[in-house]
Parts: C-alpha cells; sequence; structure tokens
C-alpha cells in the first residue's frame, strides 16, 4: 500500500508532503488545477519516462518520492533484485534535472527504468481516462480479456497458496508466442529453399570448389608459425652444422682445447688451494666450469651430426609454405587465417547443404505448425472460459449502472493465425433487454460506453491482487443515480485495498472515506499547485461547490452535507 508521497519542485508543485491512509480516497478540484499531477508522479515512480517539463520553472531539479508497505512476495523480489531495504518499507524516488536526466532509486540503490516497472505492476494499478475509447480496439480487448484471466488466475493461487494446475493463461500466451516465431522461421527457411533453389545449387558449388584447396592442405591452428619456424631453421643447416662442430671440436677435440686449457689450470690451483683455503671457491667453479664444456661439447657435436638437417627436409617444409600462400592470395587473408577460415567454410557449406534438403525442410515446418495450432487451441480454450466469467460479471454491473436487461458478451472466433493466437476477440453489448448483441463499437453510445468500461476497470481490479487501484476520471460519461453507483462501487472495492480516484462528480467524491482538494494559486507571476486533506466541513463545501459551481446556496450545502451523510450510512 502507498503510505507516504512526497514531491519537490515538480511542474507546479513546489513542495508536498502526503500521508496516505487505506480505503478509498478521492481528489476533486477546479478542472486545470493540478488533479493530474498526483498521478503523473506517481506514474514517474512506477516506471514512465521523465520529461523536462516536470521540472518547475528556476528550479535545479524536481524530485518525487513514495513510501509503500511490503510483503513477503516482494520481500522476495526485491532480494533477487539486490534492492532490498532494511526493513519493510520500499521506498522509491526520481530525480529530474534541468536537462531533462532522470535517475531512480529503490531503497536508495540506483535501479533502472525496467526495474520500476515491474516492482510498479505489483504495487499500483492505473486506469486511465481514456480507457473507454481504447476499448474499441480489438488489440485492447484482447489484451483486457487475457488480463482478467490473469487476474483471476493469480487470485485464486493466492488464496490456495499454490500455482493452479492448470497452464495460466500468460503461461499459454508466450508459449503461443514462441511456437509462431520457431514455425515462421521454419516457414521461411523452406520458402527461401523452394524459390531460390537455383541461386542456392550455385552457392552450394562456389563453395564446394573453394574447399577443394583448401580440404587437401588442411591447415591446421597454429601450423603456420611451426612452419616458419621449421622452414628458417632448415634453411640455415649448413651454417648451423658447421658453427656446431667447430665449436666442438675446439671445446674437447683439439690439442689444447677448451676443456684442456681448463684442466691444467685446475691442476695448478689445487694444491694452491690446499695452502690457503680462500682458493677452494675458485677451484670449484674452475671443477664445474670443466663438466659445463664437456657437456656442451657433446651437445654442440650431437645436434651437428642431427639427420634431419637435410635438404630434402627443407624443400617438404619449402613446398608447404608455398601451399599455404597460395590458399591465402585465393581469399585474400592472411596465412594465419587460412584455419579459421577453413572451418568457417565448412560450416556454411553444412548449413547451405541443411537448407538445400527441401524434404526435411516441409517436415520441419508442419511439425512446427502443428505445434502452434496446439498450443493456439489451448490459449483459446482458457480465453472461452474467462470470456464466461467475464461476461457474466459484466452483464450483472450493467444492471446497477442504469443499463437495466442490458447483456455483454464476448464473442471468439476464427482468425489468421498470428503471435497472439488463432482468436478473434470482439466485445458485444445490447444496451437493454429485447436486443441482440452487437458489436460495441457499432451501438454503445458515449454514455453506455463509459459506464461499460467502469464496469470492466471495478470487475479487473478486484481481480488484480496489486495493493493500490487508482482511477483517474474513469466516471465521465456518467451522472445522478448512476454516478451514486459509480462511486459505492469504488467505495467496496475500497474496503479490501487502496483506492485512488480522481473525479468531478460530486455522487462520487461523496462516496470517499478520504477527500483530498486540489488548487492552485499565482503569486508574483508563479503559479503553483497545492493539495490538502479536507475535514467535515471543508469537504462540505467543496461537495457544494461542484454541485452549484461558483455561488453555493444554502440549499446546496444542505444537499453536499445530505450527500455526505447517506454516503456514511451506506
Amino acid at each position: 500500500m502507498l503510505t507516504r508521497l512526497s514531491l519537490r519542485h515538480f511542474v507546479i508543485v513546489k513542495a508536498l508532503d502526503l500521508d496516505i491512509e487505506s480505503g478509498f480516497t478521492v481528489l476533486t478540484g477546479e478542472t486545470g488545477a493540478g488533479k493530474s499531477i498526483v498521478l503523473d508522479a506517481i506514474g514517474l515512480l512506477l516506471g514512465d519516462r521523465a520529461d523536462v517539463n516536470m521540472v518547475a520553472q528556476g528550479a535545479e531539479r524536481a524530485e518525487v518520492s513514495a513510501e509503500f508497505n511490503s510483503n513477503p512476495v516482494l520481500m522476495a523480489w526485491l532480494e533477487e533484485a539486490g534492492l532490498a531495504g532494511d526493513d519493510d518499507v520500499i521506498l522509491i524516488r526520481r530525480t529530474i534535472d534541468a536537462q531533462g536526466k532522470s535517475r531512480a532509486f529503490i531503497n536508495g540503490i540506483s535501479a533502472t527504468l525496467g526495474q520500476l516497472r515491474e516492482l510498479g505492476e505489483q504495487l499500483v494499478h492505473i486506469h486511465g481516462q481514456h480507457a473507454h475509447q481504447q476499448l474499441l480496439k480489438s488489440s485492447a480487448q484482447r489484451e483486457l480479456l487475457d488480463e482478467h484471466a490473469r487476474q483471476q488466475q493469480l487470485k485464486v493461487s493466492a488464496q490456495r497458496e499454490l500455482l493452479d494446475e492448470h497452464a495460466e493463461l500468460f503461461e499459454l500466451r508466450s508459449a503461443v508466442h514462441a511456437a509462431f516465431s520457431a514455425w515462421q522461421t521454419a516457414k521461411k527457411l523452406r520458402d527461401t529453399a523452394e524459390t531460390d533453389a537455383a541461386e542456392l545449387m550455385g552457392k552450394l558449388e562456389t563453395l564446394t570448389w573453394q574447399l577443394d584447396g583448401l580440404n587437401a592442405l588442411a591447415p591446421q591452428a597454429d601450423e603456420w608459425d611451426h612452419l616458419l619456424m621449421e622452414h628458417t631453421r632448415l634453411a640455415h643447416a649448413s651454417t648451423l652444422i658447421q658453427g656446431t662442430a667447430s665449436a666442438a671440436h675446439q671445446l674437447t677435440e683439439v690439442e689444447a682445447s677448451v676443456v684442456d686449457q681448463l684442466s691444467e689450470q685446475l691442476q695448478a690451483l689445487m694444491p694452491l688451494a690446499r695452502l690457503d683455503e680462500r682458493l677452494n671457491e675458485a677451484v670449484e667453479m674452475l671443477d664445474v666450469a670443466v663438466i659445463n664444456v664437456q657437456e656442451a661439447g657433446q651437445l654442440l657435436n650431437s645436434y651437428a651430426q642431427r639427420a634431419d638437417l637435410d635438404e630434402g627436409t627443407w624443400l617438404t617444409l619449402d613446398a608447404r609454405l608455398g601451399d599455404w600462400h597460395e590458399q591465402a592470395r585465393k581469399f585474400r587473408i592472411a596465412p594465419e587465417g587460412l584455419h579459421a577460415h577453413w572451418l568457417h567454410l565448412q560450416t556454411q557449406l553444412h548449413d547451405l547443404q541443411q537448407g538445400l534438403d527441401l524434404e526435411q525442410l516441409i517436415a520441419q515446418e508442419q511439425a512446427m505448425a502443428a505445434a502452434y495450432q496446439t498450443k493456439a487451441l489451448a490459449l483459446r480454450t482458457s480465453r472461452t472460459a474467462a470470456a464466461q466469467k467475464l461476461s457474466t460479471a459484466v452483464t450483472a454491473s450493467m444492471q446497477t449502472l442504469n443499463m437495466t436487461g442490458g447483456q455483454f458478451g464476448i464473442e471468439l472466433t476464427e482468425a489468421t493465425p498470428a503471435a497472439h493466437g488463432m482468436d478473434a476477440i470482439e466485445f458485444k453489448v445490447a444496451g437493454h433487454a429485447g436486443v441482440a448483441l452487437q458489436a460495441l463499437n457499432k451501438v454503445a453510445s458515449g454514455g453506455e460506453l463509459a459506464r461499460i468500461s467502469l464496469a470492466l476497470s471495478v470487475i479487473t481490479s478486484a481481480a488484480n491482487p496489486v495493493p493500490t487501484l487508482i482511477f483517474d476520471e474513469v466516471d465521465s460519461g456518467i451522472g445522478g443515480a448512476v454516478a451514486e453507483v459509480v462511486g459505492k462501487l469504488l467505495a467496496q472495492l475500497g474496503q479490501e485495498r487502496q483506492v485512488l480516484c480522481v473525479t468531478h462528480l460530486p455522487q462520487v467524491a461523496a462516496q470517499g472515506e478520504h477527500h483530498w482538494q486540489v488548487s492552485k494559486s499565482t503569486r508574483n507571476n508563479v503559479t503553483t499547485s497545492q493539495i490538502h486533506p479536507l475535514n467535515t466541513e471543508e469537504r462540505i463545501e467543496e461537495i457544494a461547490r461542484m454541485l452549484g459551481g461558483v455561488d453555493i446556496s444554502v440549499t446546496t450545502r444542505n444537499h453536499a452535507r445530505e450527500m455526505l451523510s447517506l454516503s456514511s450510512l451506506s
């Protein structure tokens, strides 16, 4: 539940702090006073896009914040998102600077708009003032039906504390969307194979020709670097053999070799070391040197006699390098990239061969189409059940909204397969008894449409588990006794959860458990908006204003007082 709302330099509100109670709260005020500002602020906290015009004139930035009560489900979501706070309160804050740059915070932690929207869907549900106009669109009717079904399932799940045994409608919608996408992909592959067969065969021949040379070469990973190193080594084989043999000869084999000279000096120093132990270190070093030189001579001699430093091996490597260069020039790439290119062409060839297997592609498309149809039919079954329940509920509500004998129905007919299913959904209405159901957009008057939209809003809200419901002038187009019924419907909703309603009807305002008045004033050419809760006497004045206009008579005040008195008894 929304418990507190604070605004700073937001549009024409300089500073506002509202403590919001449970139950049914109404917002009223003159046209243009700024009633929508509160809803805009809440919308901003729920993830709506920020606008530089939301920053009050002359201010450096605007700030909107709110506190919501939490619950175990919300706490789990916050924990998973890394946005949990220290207590059972959820704090949401948005700032907008003078350049229009916006920042969002949940429990003091920076958050994305996506996170705000996801959290907001679990906190608040807003019914806009233009909902009845959207209701004429087929897509909006489908979304409303599906949303009602989802909310019913969520409500059942919450009451039973377990998931419904059957797949939820929204899960079916997701499955249908995925199945349709898979089907269309398979269909596109088949169509491409059928219409572009000649072109694909040409590509296949080109790829096969390109791979002939590479398959023969079979370039391996890291082979190029190894070839270069070995080729360079073998190209200097004669120099290497002569140099190492000469070094070995001088170190160990010639008369007065390095080993001989070191040994001679070692023998000369050993008696001296016995006379002065400080020479022992030099003797040990010479002894090690003799051993190292002997081993070096053996290694060099062995290297000089190796059999792989021959011209035949070099010629083989040289030819291999030539083949690498030839293939690299053919594909206009560096030689070291041949191995990766070879693998890439092999993958292309495999995919192309698969794409030319028309029989397999047809089978795949048929399988995807069948899977889609199965899921779409399951979705239709779920929608049909939801449509019957919603039709019954709206028809019952119409009887209380001055449409006695009226009837509401939802018709599902076969439609072209699409991502949302195979159903064409049409809302139908009969305004009074004895009249056949007809399409909503053909027979409903403005007032009837507003009342049906309101009935749908109240019914879907009753199934919605979110703790706060907001109605923005959903009572437009009605009046009199119907308006009083609407107020009672909203008040009834307010007994189960928090309800906020922006209204211009005194009959609705009188039903409110709490009442806020929105007003504006101008000082030094600066217009500001104020909102404050009304006490009983102030409510009488405000409802009298709504009833009678500028000049309020005693009769009008008495009427307002009577309306408030009757609402408290209902």
